[in-house]
């Protein structure tokens, strides 16, 4: 057993992706085989996501937010409720109206660490 601290954004362990803020607290340089992270969705926000190299699961901690694959299904994320993205699945991950969604992300495999979303892109963002 060893302890990390949390790592500074001198670290590279901060990435502001847009519509949010991401803490990376474990990544691939920790040896675990997944990556943790303290994620800030802001509020009133829209982002069009996918996950195409890694499998997510979000514990929300705090506010407010949803969900919705590109069928249509859409998943409300208020305090102690999980979402899982097992199939690589396109979403859009939306803030709460008046709060921040604030989530506790795990990834596998590890995220590197610098991975960072391009909401600009038609597509929506990947990594």
């Amino acid at each position: 057993m060893h302890a990390i601290s949390k790592k500074s954004k001198k670290m590279g362990g901060f990435v502001e992706w847009g519509n949010g803020t991401s803490h990376r607290l474990l990544t691939a340089s920790d040896g675990m085989g997944f990556a943790v992270c303290h994620t800030v969705v802001r509020a009133g926000t829209v982002s069009r996501l996918q996950y195409r190299s890694h499998l997510e699961a979000c514990y929300c901690i705090a506010g407010e937010g949803e969900v919705e694959d590109m069928r249509g299904m859409c998943i409300g994320s208020a305090r102690g409720s999980i979402y899982v993205l097992n199939e690589h699945d396109e979403h859009y991950l939306r803030g709460g109206p008046t709060q921040d969604l604030v989530l506790v992300s795990v990834f596998n495999p590890s995220l590197a660490a610098h991975e960072q979303h391009n909401l600009d892109a038609d597509s929506g963002s990947s990594y």
